[in-house]
C-alpha cells in the first residue's frame, strides 16, 4: 500500500492500520487479481459484503436516536438514500479513494476508476476492512467523519422534509400556525447565507441557515425537533 495513502488515512482521519494485508485487500479489484493470479492475491469482494453491513447498523442507529419523531418508513428511505450506491461512491470520491484502488488494465482502460458501483463496493470493502482490524467503535469514528456530517449538513434533505415532520408534530392536537421569516442574509450575492426562525404560536421554536431559504428553513425546522425532543 503507497505511503501516500497511509499518511492521508492517518493525517486526515486518525486511521493507522494494524494488518496492512487487510487494507490492501479491500482496495483490490477482482480485474487486478484475474490479471495477477501467480500472486494469489485475494480481491475486495468478501470485505465489501461486510462493510455493508457493518454501515447500514451504524447508520440506521444514528438516524434511530437522532430522528425519534420519524415511522419506520421514512427511516427506511432516509437510510437508503444514505447508504446507496451514488451516494457511496461520492463518499469514495471524498475520501480520495479512487486514486489507490488497484484495478486490472481492461478495467482502467474502461473508466472503471470513475464507475459508481465500483466505487460502492470500494468504500464498503474499506469499512469491513476497518471493521476487521479496529472494531465497530473505529468504523463508526469514521462514518461520523464522513458520512454523518453530511447527513447533518442536509445533503439528503429531499428525503427528510423536516418541515412535514414538524408540522405534523405541532399540529397532533389541532390546528397550529407556523411561521418561517427571514430574519438575516448575509454574504455576496453569488454565495449568499440566508438565516431563517421558524415559530408556532408566537413562539420561536428554532433558527436555521442555509444557501437558499429553502435550505434555511428545513435547517430551522430541524433545529426546532430537537428542542422539542430534548423538552
Amino acid at each position: 500500500m503507497q505511503d501516500e495513502f497511509l499518511a492521508l488515512l492517518k493525517n486526515k482521519y486518525g486511521v493507522v492500520f494494524k494488518n496492512i494485508d487487510l487494507l490492501t485487500q479491500a482496495f483490490t479489484h477482482s480485474s487486478y487479481v484475474n490479471e495477477h493470479r501467480h500472486l494469489e492475491l485475494n480481491d475486495n469482494e468478501r470485505l465489501e459484503f461486510l462493510g455493508d453491513a457493518v454501515l447500514e447498523v451504524i447508520v440506521s442507529d444514528y438516524l434511530f436516536k437522532h430522528f425519534t419523531e420519524l415511522p419506520e418508513g421514512k427511516l427506511t428511505k432516509l437510510r437508503a438514500t444514505i447508504v446507496k450506491e451514488d451516494s457511496l461512491a461520492q463518499f469514495a470520491k471524498d475520501c480520495q479513494f479512487d486514486r489507490f484502488i488497484r484495478l486490472g488494465k481492461g478495467e482502467e482502460s474502461s473508466n472503471g476508476r470513475k464507475r459508481s458501483s465500483l466505487l460502492c463496493d470500494l468504500f464498503e470493502a474499506f469499512l469491513g476492512a476497518l471493521y476487521l482490524d479496529q472494531g465497530t467503535d473505529k468504523v463508526s469514528e469514521f462514518i461520523y467523519q464522513v458520512v454523518i456530517p453530511k447527513v447533518e449538513s442536509g445533503a439528503f434533505s429531499h428525503e427528510m422534509d423536516y418541515k412535514t415532520v414538524l408540522q405534523e408534530v405541532l399540529q397532533k392536537n389541532g390546528d397550529i400556525l407556523i411561521e418561517y421569516v427571514l430574519v438575516n442574509e448575509e454574504g455576496p450575492a453569488h454565495e449568499r447565507t440566508f438565516y431563517v426562525e421558524v415559530s408556532a404560536g408566537g413562539q420561536v421554536l428554532g433558527t436555521g441557515s442555509g444557501k437558499s431559504k429553502k435550505n434555511a428553513e428545513q435547517k430551522a425546522a430541524e433545529v426546532a425537533l430537537t428542542a422539542l425532543e430534548n423538552k
